[in-house]
């Protein structure tokens, strides 16, 4: 009887003790970027409460688009109908985790709609839609002459990249801005001993970047690594002088009369490296508005907010780098034969471009459940 009395209150203690334990290591281990990503799990769309940020104040003017009233009511593309039990528009997206879809045409909302609790002022992190906003600061700061162009050596911006390796002054910035630089960088999201996890939860980049190894010569072939946006922001910023949220503030945000203020997510409070590889927490009509300055070749109000020559450059095929789905990747947008381009973000974050029609959409979710969005918004066009 002692025995099993004691088996019996070590499987309480047990029981009572494990979450515990459990609550406990998420709270010691947060300054740690594997404990972090235990406690927070896999990126989601709640992530701009976790980390610290800096502001990316609106102006006092805002610009907005016009609105279709009635809206229009699409239908499901047919290629797509056979996905998804409900039928109708409005459930395919929901029931494919959508939480905001935005469709425009001559600077007219023809479809605008949210689910899951969510509506036209909720904030929403962008993921790795933010490389294209990168993109967009770099090619402001070259016309700028703060940086004379993209064939400058990384090294010319962070010098103490030399002392990891000196193979650091052949890697330019036009290697980093099409994913070919051939840094070691293991972009595994669902690792947490990855690199993605460290640089994603950890608390102090410019140590980590400090850390980096070459794998291969630059420009030998595409690989997708967050890391090379970061040494771009980072380049931006010394180059200018001003933190990427400020540049971006300055550049974007206020020339395109955006309607809300934003915020950039940095890795501390203590150091505010800015995630320049993903995190601009804002919401979905002005996500669009970046989107309408590259379908007007980067003008507003007839100003060039962004040079002309690179939004061409941007929406052109230069080289053979070719994302996951095999569409053409240039200056962090992906490049469509069909002359549409549309960044991308984790979870199915997208902004989608087709000059042709003057079009622009946007879609973000809690995930991509599956759904080859690009090619949904293809077909969505084609029937507009």
């Amino acid at each position: 009887m002692p025995a099993l009395i004691m088996q019996k209150i070590q499987k309480y203690l047990i029981k009572i003790a494990l979450p515990v334990i459990v609550v406990l290591l998420g709270f010691t281990m947060v300054s740690c970027h594997v404990g972090r990503f235990f406690y927070w799990n896999f990126a989601d769309i709640n992530d701009y409460k976790k980390f610290p940020s800096l502001p990316v104040n609106k102006a006092g003017t805002e610009f907005l688009f016009y609105e279709k009233s009635p809206q229009i009511s699409p239908e499901v593309p047919l290629i797509f109908a056979g996905t998804d039990d409900t039928p109708g528009f409005d459930a395919f997206l929901e029931n494919h985790k959508t939480v905001a879809f935005l469709l425009i045409r001559n600077d007219t909302i023809l479809y605008e709609n949210y689910f899951d609790s969510y509506a036209d002022s909720a904030i929403i992190p962008s993921f790795s839609l933010s490389k294209s906003f990168v993109s967009a600061l770099v090619g402001i700061a070259v016309g700028e002459g703060f940086i004379n162009n993209t064939s400058q050596p990384i090294t010319d911006f962070i010098p103490e990249l030399k002392q990891n390796d000196p193979r650091f002054e052949k890697i330019t910035l036009e290697d980093l801005l099409n994913m070919r630089s051939g840094i070691r960088f293991d972009e595994g999201y669902s690792n947490p001993f990855a690199d993605m996890a460290k640089y994603y939860y950890g608390i102090n980049l410019k140590n980590y970047v400090s850390q980096l190894k070459i794998e291969s010569p630059p420009n030998e072939r595409y690989s997708y690594i967050s890391v090379n946006v970061l040494l771009l922001g980072m380049a931006v910023e010394n180059a200018t002088g001003k933190k990427l949220s400020q540049y971006l503030q300055e550049k974007i945000w206020q020339p395109l009369e955006m309607e809300f203020d934003a915020s950039w997510s940095v890795d501390s409070k203590k150091d505010n490296q800015i995630k320049a590889f993903c995190c601009i927490n804002a919401r979905t009509r002005d996500f669009a508005k970046f989107g309408r300055l590259y379908l007007n070749n980067g003008r507003y109000n007839g100003k060039q907010i962004i040079p002309e020559k690179w939004v061409k450059s941007t929406m052109s095929t230069i080289n053979d780098s070719r994302d996951s789905q095999n569409y053409s990747y240039t200056y962090s947008w992906r490049v469509k034969e069909d002359g549409a381009i549309f960044a991308k973000g984790v979870l199915g974050q997208y902004i989608y471009v087709f000059p042709q029609k003057n079009i622009i959409i946007v879609r973000l979710g809690k995930k991509t459940d599956g759904i080859n969005w690009p090619l949904f918004m293809e077909k969505i066009c084609e029937e507009l």
